[in-house]
């Protein structure tokens, strides 16, 4: 049987247990919030419970809209590999909902795609250790602080500067289309600080932890394979930090919201990575920096109005 094992030295050993270990908390913790959210909406209503408690809440325009946007949001995100909490933000905040509400759909429904986006660049050996160990507690930490701000500041001042936030976020990956790489060599620098900044504006503006930190780590020249999958089982820690922020500091009406998002999203997943195939990458990053660019914009202006 020992035959059988995978021969890891000592110098491995601490590697193997560190990926293994932040595997199984994902796929635990993505396994209980979805537990829990059933639970939370199958139990939720004015003393009806059950079903007519899940009834009310599809007979809600909420849960439609939301179902939506997270079919948009996702067959972005599958398709250019960031973009889904821009996206479904931007559209959330167009719809009227506050920037905590938007933030806080945004982070929970994200905790499902994060994290089976993680163990996948984990099992197929996308994720480099130094470079996830760099950006976890930052971008953990950026996230709570983007959380105490978003919560704690009056959502109608708040909404025109994430607005503004998610319109640069939109023009940014507009001039991905015409940007290339430059070659870089060595490990990336500033990791750290890059991974705080990322989960902190990702907290304020509802996404932008992937245009922010996965663009110039990959912008900068460093490797996509390993980047992307470092980057991406790093977000579900942050995220996993962000959303148990906004549900400590009790951020009401997001269930319904939540559950359109997740439930648009899984519908979406399969259908991204034909889009992905069928269309070009630059006309891709055309067609979504237009669309959030836009979006944001007329939220801003009536915002300001």
């Amino acid at each position: 049987m020992i035959a059988f094992l995978p021969h890891t030295s000592p110098m491995n050993l601490p590697k193997l247990d560190l990926l293994r270990s932040a595997t199984w908390f994902t796929a635990i913790t993505i396994t209980a919030v979805g537990l829990y959210l059933v639970g939370r909406l199958f139990l939720s209503g004015s003393g009806s419970g059950g079903l007519q408690a899940i009834a009310s809440t599809l007979q809600g325009s909420a849960f439609w809209i939301a179902l939506a946007i997270g079919v948009a949001a996702q067959a972005v995100d599958g398709a250019l590999g960031m973009g889904y909490g821009v996206t479904a933000s931007s559209f959330l905040l167009g719809t009227g909902a506050s920037p905590a509400v938007a933030s806080a759909s945004t982070h929970i429904a994200k905790l499902f795609t994060t994290g089976v986006s993680g163990i996948a660049h984990a099992k197929y050996g996308n994720v480099d250790r130094k470079l996830f160990v760099r950006l976890l507690l930052p971008g953990a930490a950026g996230g709570m602080l983007g959380v105490l701000l978003v919560t704690s500041v009056d959502g109608a001042l708040l909404k025109p500067f994430v607005s503004a936030y998610l319109l640069v976020m939109g023009l940014y990956i507009l001039a991905k289309a015409y940007r290339r790489a430059r070659p870089r060599q060595g490990e990336p620098r500033h990791a750290a600080k890059l991974g705080l900044f990322g989960g902190f504006v990702d907290a304020v503006g509802g996404g932008g932890w992937g245009p922010v930190v996965t663009s110039t780590l990959v912008g900068s020249g460093n490797d996509p394979r390993t980047t992307i999958g470092s980057v991406n089982f790093a977000e579900f820690f942050m995220t996993l930090a962000t959303a148990a922020s906004f549900t400590f500091l009790a951020v009401e009406g997001t269930w319904p919201v939540v559950a359109g998002l997740v439930i648009g999203g899984l519908f979406a997943a399969p259908f991204a990575a034909l889009l992905c195939k069928a269309v070009s990458t630059r006309a891709l990053f055309v067609s979504v920096g237009v669309l959030i660019t836009a979006l944001s914009a007329v939220t801003l202006y009536r915002s300001l109005s």
